[in-house]
């Protein structure tokens, strides 16, 4: 057995704003990430390849808040962080607050495989880059008028607006398992709308945004950052497996329905086991997910069933 999913985030997602050509979209962007990630596992690939490609496709589409597409700091920048585990062996990398790679999860995934470090921040980390033949690319590539006009709001004050509910929609992800019975995890963002003084989130933490251990599972989260880096969000899921004898869903539910709500924490996770079984849970109005298993069809959902 082996299977993919992932996640562009989740949170408040009016229907209204979501009918017609942009839910077309979304899914349509959705679907591209899941067929060039599955079509790797179906070729006996790895799991690490398998989940690099999927966030470097979600990455490059500009309705997603990670590559190009991100959303501003309150300064006009973007910085944007990511992260990368293998559930064979914990190896894991992260960059966080990085702001000329035009794909943040192939310098994570760099990290991990050339380097003695797990995260590298800010100008080291493009240094780092440099140094492993990546082009850097301008500010610029990362623009888009609708991440600007969302800064705005946040400028000005839009009393229907608020940086986080407008933000972690579109945070990217994705976990697989490999018919070699390996896990791994990525997770990919712009951060949040507004952010000052290098804020960083859970994306790039590893145990709170992105796990993964052959022993239980590989997770990818999406939400209020700050409260899924203080409840450990995916190391949490992964251990309730490993040493509380829950099956996925159980874990996951417990987590996602009960934890975070205790604490006002809204978002979602993705989350694939060792068995194969995939669970995709938020307690958001929606999340942008997709996932498909050896032998079945793909599935590709915005709002609950």
């Amino acid at each position: 057995m082996f299977g993919l999913s992932i996640h562009g985030g989740a949170g408040t997602l009016p229907r209204a704003e979501m009918a017609g050509e942009l839910e077309k979209r979304y899914r349509a962007g959705l679907a591209q990430s899941l067929a060039a990630g599955f079509a790797i596992l179906e070729a006996g690939g790895t799991s690490l390849d398998a989940v690099t490609r999927a966030v470097v496709l979600l990455e490059d589409n500009p309705l997603f808040n990670a590559g190009k597409g991100s959303v501003f700091t309150l300064e006009g920048n973007n910085e944007l962080d990511a992260a990368i585990m293998d559930g064979a062996t914990l190896a894991a990398g992260a960059v966080c607050g990085v702001a000329h790679i035009k794909n943040p999860i192939e310098l994570a995934r760099s990290v991990m495989e050339h380097s003695e470090s797990v995260m590298l921040g800010g100008s080291g980390a493009e240094e780092f880059a440099l140094s492993r033949g990546f082009e850097l690319v301008p500010r610029s590539y990362f623009y888009t008028p609708e991440r600007w006009k969302q800064l705005e709001r946040v400028r000005h004050g839009d009393a229907n607006v608020s940086a986080f509910t407008i933000s972690h929609v579109g945070t990217v992800g994705a976990v697989a398992l490999d018919s070699q019975g390996r896990l791994a995890a990525a997770t990919s963002t712009g951060g949040m709308t507004g952010k000052r003084f290098g804020r960083i989130g859970d994306s790039p933490i590893i145990g709170a945004g992105t796990y993964a251990d052959n022993r239980s599972c590989a997770v990818s989260a999406t939400g209020h950052g700050e409260i899924f880096i203080r409840t450990a969000v995916a190391h949490d899921i992964c251990s309730r497996i490993r040493f509380g004898g829950r099956s996925l869903a159980q874990a996951v539910r417990e987590v996602v329905l009960e934890e975070l709500p205790a604490m006002r924490g809204e978002g979602g996770v993705i989350a694939i086991d060792r068995h194969g079984e995939i669970a995709m849970e938020f307690n958001s109005e929606g999340m942008f997910r997709a996932s498909r298993r050896a032998g079945e069809d793909p599935t590709i959902a915005i709002y609950k069933p």
